[in-house]
């Protein structure tokens, strides 16, 4: 599995506030040395249209096939970002933990800018895992969005928000579920 990640470019897109050291996303950063940061200029206060044009940088810099990785609200962006079609050399997206961006109940008013969410299917083979004790988003949301973008779904169990509070280090896990998503890539039929 690990051999077929280091074929692809890794873009790590994480959400609102950036991922910090204990994140699984910068773990992920750390051991892949082909794994890159979608750097964003402001984590804090989100702009849809700003945010787009650093993914579209991020992946025009490649020239290998990539896999983005997102947490968060960078799901919906990634959402956002494929629905107008153009996915460049995106063969997949893992989306985790998506934040419900649409539900005042579930996420700050500073991310409003990402809704409403693109409910059409995504252009590649996609992934949402989601946990059942998310605060930013239902777990019943998180399977209809799946189901929306043509995604599989993983039910994580009780993870908390996917982050650093849920102490996952390298969350090995959610590496063998991005090697079934390349694995998909690589083989279609199965």
């Amino acid at each position: 599995m690990i051999d077929a990640l280091r074929a692809y470019d890794l873009l790590i897109h994480p959400g609102l506030g950036n991922s910090g050291v204990d994140h699984w996303q910068s773990h992920w950063c750390m051991a892949f040395p082909n794994a890159t940061r979608v750097i964003q200029d402001e984590w804090d206060d989100p702009r849809r249209a700003d945010w787009l044009a650093r993914l579209d940088a991020a992946v025009a810099i490649g020239t290998r096939p990539a896999v983005l990785i997102c947490h968060s609200l960078a799901c919906a962006l990634a959402a956002h970002w494929a629905a107008r079609g153009k996915t460049g050399r995106v063969r997949a997206i893992m989306l985790v933990a998506p934040a419900d961006v649409d539900s005042p109940l579930h996420t700050p008013d500073c991310v409003r800018d990402f809704a409403p969410l693109p409910l059409v299917p995504l252009p590649v083979p996609s992934l949402v895992v989601a946990s059942s004790n998310d605060g930013y988003i239902a777990l019943a949301r998180a399977r209809e969005l799946a189901a929306l973008w043509g995604a599989d779904f993983c039910d994580g169990g009780e993870l908390g928000h996917i982050n650093s509070e849920s102490r996952l280090g390298l969350w090995p896990q959610g590496l063998v579920l991005l090697g079934q998503l390349v694995a998909r890539i690589e083989n279609p039929a199965t």
